[in-house]
């Protein structure tokens, strides 16, 4: 067997992080992950986390402008609550960026200028006051209820005060400029008010990378040992950073009749750009036409695993509604025969594989089914959120009902789950040879990594430490 024809659509199996050619070229708008879950902090089990993540690989000491959101780009977090794969709310995110031009006198009595410094920040930062920051970041945030022409629009609104703008901390620049940077960015969770009197609580800021995957030897052709410790290698997105938004709502509000949601998140861009010759702040380019999806994510790994490398931009511009045109990558997957050209292990032989459009288009009967055939992050909300500590980070296929794929924590290993699902694990012996082989990229994630209260990701890394 060639394998000349395989390694052409070598996937990089690493969590949306640069997962199409398209989104290369547009980082501030890669969505890198998706999560779904139960909330686990005590006291809060009536609610349901979501969390999306953009901007991949971010270096801690990325100044000197680190990594502030679009304000041309419009960030949604869409959830089904019908089953019909197609979203009844969304919450639609806008970033806007300020440049306050903190400039110093320099020059002696007689001949001195006023002159704009180059940093983001020209003193330390902390909750209490922000005044040294020379660029603040801020967002409002749309709830579309509905889709189409029926939908409708109304603003999330601070608690309290009833405000609809809201801050965003700025990056984790270093001990210096931030002594306590977790109680900065604690200081904007924000408290939000939702239609029918519901409240709910919002984060959105740097955080430190909450994927786990060895990433380096598995672009190497899986240069690892699949069959080896689960523990033996290194997570190398462990100095990097991603930026987060993360909600927590009202299961009561979220659900309609069905306990079973399904969830996503898009970014999207307009049409057209024109560069400015001229630029300067906020005029470096002219943006217009119709917004157009150009990252798209909900289950992890699929874009990279699942879809051919010549429609890997195509799904990101895709709707889950109209996933039958992928499909064939999901009852006929490659990533099997490649682990077993490269390996020596056997590939499943069952086809179609009912098995894996269970796990990625309709959910697992008697688990989180919701009458629809389409990719998206489904959680049942009815199963009981298990507490740090008590979480088996398999998920399912580890005996624990609430974690991937019913929905997805943060300590959920998901590339060794789809590792095992892929290879047969959820099939008889007779159809899957190798199924029952404990396959793994030996980078280990579990609850352990991850905070038992909102926000759950952890401090993002400090661009530098203090002398």
């Amino acid at each position: 067997m060639s394998l000349f024809p395989l390694l052409l659509a070598l996937p990089a199996l690493v969590s949306s992080h640069r997962e199409a050619p398209q989104i290369t070229e547009l980082p501030k708008v890669d969505a890198t992950d998706f999560y779904m879950f139960r909330a686990y902090e005590p006291g809060r089990g009536d609610s349901v986390v979501l969390v999306a993540n953009y901007v991949p690989l971010q270096a801690p000491y990325g100044g000197p402008n680190y990594f502030t959101l679009d304000p041309n780009a419009l960030y949604e977090i869409k959830v089904d609550n019908n089953g019909d794969a197609i979203q009844d709310l969304t919450f639609q995110f806008r970033f806007a960026n300020a440049n306050k031009d903190i400039a110093l006198e320099i020059g002696p009595p007689g001949n001195k200028k006023t002159v704009s410094v180059p940093l983001i920040n020209v003193g330390s930062i902390t909750a209490g006051d922000t005044s040294a920051l020379n660029v603040t970041e801020s967002y409002t945030v749309k709830l579309v209820q509905g889709a189409g022409a029926g939908a409708t629009s109304s603003s999330v609104t601070k608690v309290g005060s009833g405000a609809t703008t809201f801050e965003k901390p700025v990056d984790n620049i270093g001990e210096k400029s931030i002594a306590d940077y977790e109680a900065y960015a604690n200081a904007h969770i924000h408290d939000i008010a939702l239609p029918g009197g519901f409240t709910g609580r919002m984060f959105v800021g740097q955080r430190k990378d909450p994927f786990v995957v060895n990433l380096g030897e598995v672009f190497d052709l899986v240069n690892l040992n699949p069959l080896g410790p689960v523990n033996g290698e290194s997570d190398l997105l462990a100095d990097a950073n991603v930026t987060s938004i993360v909600l927590e709502l009202p299961i009561d509000f979220l659900v309609a009749g069905d306990p079973v949601i399904g969830g996503w998140t898009t970014a999207s861009l307009r049409q057209a750009r024109v560069l400015n010759p001229q630029p300067v702040p906020g005029t470096s380019a002219v943006h217009g036409g119709a917004y157009t999806q150009v990252s798209r994510l909900s289950a992890p790994l699929v874009n990279e695993v699942v879809i051919g490398l010549k429609d890997k931009d195509r799904f990101n511009a895709s709707e889950p509604k109209d996933d039958a045109q992928f499909a064939d990558y999901v009852t006929h997957p490659t990533l099997p025969a490649l682990l077993e050209a490269l390996f020596g292990v056997t590939a499943p032989t069952a086809f179609p594989r009912a098995d894996l459009v269970q796990a990625f288009l309709t959910g697992v009967p008697g688990l989180n089914v919701n009458g629809s055939t389409a990719e998206m992050l489904r959680l049942n909300t009815d199963i009981a959120p298990a507490a740090r500590g008590a979480q088996n980070n398999l998920g399912v296929i580890g005996g624990d009902l609430a974690g991937f794929p019913n929905g997805r924590r943060p300590g959920d290993d998901v590339v060794d789950i789809e590792l095992r699902v892929a290879m047969g694990v959820l099939l008889p012996i007779g159809d899957a040879p190798s199924g029952q082989l404990a396959y793994t990229d030996g980078a280990y994630v579990d609850d352990s990594f991850f905070s038992a209260a909102f926000p759950y990701l952890l401090t993002p890394l400090a661009g530098a430490s203090s002398n």
